[in-house]
């Protein structure tokens, strides 16, 4: 599905409002004078808030990382694919079990990919 191709300055966020953070390795393709994200890349959430029931309280289960598992089928930046603003991934916590889906909220207008 086509979508815009999302950069380091894009605002994402995981299913409870953490903001996600992109850390690319890309210097060389920009797009609004940013680079753009791909799958290759660190994405890490701060500020979850998500807690899970355990015995009679609750124990904090906050999102981390982000993995995405449908980026862009014909755009790469240096050999790995983009990540567009409706690419599919899960927010992950620490012990790795899926949170839900990351919500690309806003990001550049002008460049789309597939």
């Amino acid at each position: 599905m086509p979508g815009f191709l999302v950069h380091v300055g894009a605002s994402i966020m995981c299913p409870h409002a953490g903001q996600v953070s992109v850390i690319s390795a890309n210097t060389r393709v920009m797009v609004s004078g940013q680079p753009v994200a791909t799958m290759s890349d660190t994405y890490m959430v701060a500020g979850c808030i998500f807690q899970i029931p355990f015995g009679v309280g609750t124990k904090p289960q906050p999102c981390v990382t982000v993995q995405w598992l449908e980026p862009a089928l014909r755009v790469r930046v240096n050999g790995q694919p983009v990540i567009l603003n409706g690419s599919l991934g899960l927010c992950q916590s620490i012990e790795q079990i899926p949170q839900g889906p990351p919500l690309v909220t806003a990001t550049q207008m002008r460049v789309k990919g597939l």
